[in-house]
């Protein structure tokens, strides 16, 4: 009908990320670890990392990133708090809950996601279905990981690839047609596969056989590298498709494509996929790893403070994790202003072809 007003949307108004002071470099683990910077460098695109120190838990990171989103923002309220992690500070209760209140936002609905490296997505489209649905009108999403909670410090194949992070965006309501707006979201998941990226002990399932004490591998994470690899590029690249084909955008009209960040080969193999141009794929795991739901809050930040992502360029989210899950969305980018991780953060963000060698 002429005149009518627009859809009411989620859009993109705030944006920050937070890192932990300790950077933990190739050279270090290599002091523990039959590794070294070259062959780290190699195979994931990394040069390091940054570690929570001691006693540091992922509420004080999300904490962090999310004053810092705030601010962003422009705001001191919100209807909702909404956590992606896989690293909750306590199995029970949730970690949203005294994120908010150390916000100073105690009596607002706070709860978490649980998607591991998909959980940011996963947020994003929870946070967007609160405000189209009328339920709040501002809303701040933290992706917050700190995976050395978890990993052991002497496997190789994990302790090489993770760090900690958080990263934080508010959504508030608007129109449709305004730039920011979040939307055309595609989401999937296959639990056959569960066994390819999990921690076995501390759940349910273990603590139910009350005679068998787990193993010192099954209360760490764990991951099947080659497998997870070729799961990663397809789901990721069928997803962003399914994403491109209800917005009615060609690979072509994609300024930026944010995935992720897992390691370089991945990012670099999904822009292949696709078609894309490497140098449109944004990527700072070079200097902070994968920080699991932190990463692509993290990438947007940095890429966004670097001014190489501009308001008014299109830009095209995607991730997969355990579960298996995975998922996209697309935005038109909005005029913000983002807080940055930290002074001693990670270097300005490179794209999949500057990463460095590579193995195919």
């Amino acid at each position: 009908m002429a005149g009518a007003r627009p859809a009411r949307a989620a859009v993109l108004c705030g944006l920050a990320g937070w890192l932990p002071p300790r950077i933990v470099t190739n050279d270090e683990l290599s002091t523990y670890l039959d590794t070294s910077d070259e062959w780290i460098a190699t195979r994931t695109g990394i040069r390091q990392r940054h570690f929570a120190d001691p006693g540091q838990a992922t509420s004080d990171l999300a904490v962090e990133a999310g004053r810092r989103a705030l601010e962003s923002a422009g705001t001191g309220r919100v209807d909702a708090v909404v956590v992606a992690t896989t690293t909750p500070d306590r199995s029970c209760p949730a970690t949203a809950p005294l994120v908010a209140h150390r916000l100073g936002l105690t009596g607002v609905a706070a709860f978490d996601v649980s998607a591991v490296c998909t959980g940011f997505v996963y947020g994003l489209a929870t946070a967007a279905g609160l405000i189209t649905a009328g339920v709040a009108e501002r809303v701040l999403l933290i992706g917050a990981d700190t995976y050395t909670s978890i990993i052991d410090p002497l496997d190789r194949a994990n302790a090489i690839i993770f760090g900690d992070g958080a990263g934080a965006v508010v959504l508030r309501a608007g129109d449709a047609d305004e730039p920011g707006v979040i939307g055309h979201f595609d989401l999937g998941s296959d639990g056959a596969e569960e066994e390819m990226i999990m921690v076995a002990a501390g759940g349910s399932r273990q603590r139910s056989r009350r005679d068998e004490q787990p193993s010192h591998a099954d209360r760490h994470f764990s991951m099947q590298g080659r497998a997870v690899f070729r799961h990663a590029i397809t789901r990721m690249s069928t997803s962003v498709r399914a994403s491109l084909a209800a917005a009615d955008w060609k690979v072509d009209d994609v300024d930026h494509l944010v995935p992720h960040q897992a390691n370089q080969r991945i990012l670099r193999a999904v822009a292949d996929d696709l078609g894309l141009p490497r140098e449109r794929c944004v990527s700072n795991v070079e200097s902070v790893g994968n920080t699991g739901a932190a990463s692509i809050p993290l990438a947007l930040a940095d890429a966004a403070a670097g001014n190489v992502i501009e308001p008014g360029d299109r830009v095209l989210l995607t991730a997969f994790g355990g579960g298996l899950t995975w998922g996209s969305c697309v935005l038109r980018w909005p005029d913000l202003t983002p807080r940055t991780p930290t002074a001693s953060a990670a270097a300005a963000p490179v794209t999949a072809q500057e990463g460095g060698p590579l193995a195919p």
